[in-house]
């Protein structure tokens, strides 16, 4: 009997150890040294993008796509967008002394923060095709993209709170209708502003345009208490938020 329990043991070890072995972001098995290598390669290309050591890409390596669309649709892929909701939720519960005075802010960009392009991309290949800009704003005038729930439950909360929500998109003014339509038919309202770029904007890079926008709402006053995007370009430059936090996001870059 000892005999039996010791070999179930040792069978169970081993089968948790090979499990392990096999494990990765994906679910996907390894079965030979090759995929092994590719799966390593593509999950840490796409950790160096969220790291933002991998800059300015335009396309997804081409043996990456298929991991790349199996992590955005992949249950992983929200729980590690709702990690970083919930460091949000966390820090605004416990970090603001809020004056009451009407100044106390928030910024959330809105493409794949507030509203999901997932379903464009389905068809757009994850990153592994050229951004076609025309493409995707013919997709963004129809107002079809979900909201993300876990940041639309943020949202809420710290709007709640009295905190005032200013929206910064580098979309285009031209699409400040089909941008609201959305928003609202989602359940997004409330907010203070929606900042687009118009057309005196087009020359510059996102950042430049996003740390400007920032620029403005502090010298109107408002006290900046957090930045929630996928893009470090939303994230970055000065004048800084008190606190960012950054989106999972291995389709794009925008700098």
């Amino acid at each position: 009997m000892a005999r039996n329990l010791v070999f179930m043991l040792a069978l169970t070890s081993l089968y948790i150890g090979l499990a392990a072995a096999d494990w990765n972001i994906l679910n996907k098995k390894v079965t030979n040294g090759a995929a092994s290598g590719l799966k390593s390669y593509c999950e840490s290309w796409r950790i160096n993008v969220e790291l933002n050591n991998i800059k300015g890409f335009e396309l997804v390596p081409q043996e990456c796509v298929d991991f790349i669309k199996h992590y955005m649709k992949s249950s992983q892929y929200t729980a590690d967008s709702e990690r970083a909701i919930e460091e949000a939720r966390l820090y605004r519960s416990s970090c603001c002394s809020l004056e009451g005075d009407g100044k106390d802010a928030w910024i959330f960009d809105v493409d794949d923060t507030l509203l999901s392009t997932i379903p464009y991309f389905k068809k757009h290949g994850f990153g592994g095709e050229k951004l076609n800009a025309t493409l995707l704003e013919a997709w963004m005038k129809q107002g079809k993209a979900p909201a993300l729930d876990h940041t639309l439950k943020l949202f809420h909360e710290i709007k709640d709170k009295g905190v005032k929500i200013f929206l910064i998109s580098s979309k285009s003014e031209t699409l400040r209708s089909a941008t609201v339509d959305n928003l609202i038919n989602v359940g997004y309202h409330g907010w203070c502003s929606l900042i687009l770029r118009g057309l005196e904007d087009d020359l510059m890079k996102v950042q430049q345009y996003k740390s400007e926008a920032r620029q403005r709402l502090i010298k109107e006053g408002y006290r900046i208490w957090g930045i929630t995007g996928d893009q470090w370009s939303s994230v970055e430059g000065l004048p800084a938020a008190k606190r960012t936090f950054k989106l999972p996001n291995s389709m794009y870059y925008l700098s």
